[in-house]
C-alpha cells in the first residue's frame, strides 16, 4: 500500500494572532474549507482556526 492521495497537509491561521497550525485533511470527504476550535498558545485561549493555502 502507497500513500493516499486524498490526504493532504494543510495549514489553519488562527483569527487573533499570526499563530499557524498544521494538519491533514481527507479532500476527498472535505471539500470546503477546515474551520476547527484550537488552542492559541499565543494569547493561551480556544479560538476559531481557517485553513488557509
Amino acid at each position: 500500500m502507497g500513500k493516499s492521495e486524498n490526504r493532504v497537509l494543510v495549514k489553519l491561521k488562527s483569527t487573533e494572532s499570526p499563530y499557524l497550525y498544521y494538519t491533514k485533511k481527507n479532500k476527498k470527504n472535505t471539500e470546503d474549507r477546515l474551520e476547527l476550535k484550537k488552542y492559541d498558545p499565543v494569547i493561551r485561549k480556544h479560538v476559531l482556526f481557517k485553513e488557509s493555502k
